[in-house]
């Protein structure tokens, strides 16, 4: 039997409520797939050693929490350029759903995360058959 292929999330790690669900969504993504691993954007920022193989190794699919993408930046400055971008604040536009906290989530921010895990999945279903 082949292992599946891993597919790595990296979520945002900044402090606006965007940056929560980023964080939340790919917790809860991780948790729920038996295909996806995250990535410590404070642990690639910062060059340490096992991370600066693994973002390498799996696709990565970055979750930006806002129009900085400082997710997407990071990363490229690693010499790493995503398979996917995907921009929480962007996402969210037109959906009426807006989180509120950057620390904590309410009602509205596990809407948020529940929108946003539809997307993540349905992003991870291109990459079944790679």
């Amino acid at each position: 039997m082949t292992e599946k292929k891993k597919v790595a999330l990296a979520a945002c790690s900044g402090m606006s409520p965007y940056g929560l669900v980023a964080r939340v969504t790919s917790t809860d993504t991780v948790d729920e797939t038996d295909n996806t691993i995250s990535i410590c954007m404070g642990a690639t920022s910062a060059d340490r050693d096992g991370f600066r193989n693994l973002i390498k190794k799996y696709p990565i699919i970055a979750i930006s929490g806002c129009d900085g993408d400082c997710t997407l930046k990071i990363l490229e400055q690693k010499g790493v350029k995503p398979a996917k971008n995907i921009n929480v604040l962007e996402e969210l536009k037109g959906t009426g759903l807006i989180p509120n906290d950057v620390s904590r989530l309410d009602d509205e921010g596990e809407k948020c995360v529940k929108c946003m895990k539809n997307r993540i999945k349905k992003e991870l279903e291109d990459f079944k058959d790679k």
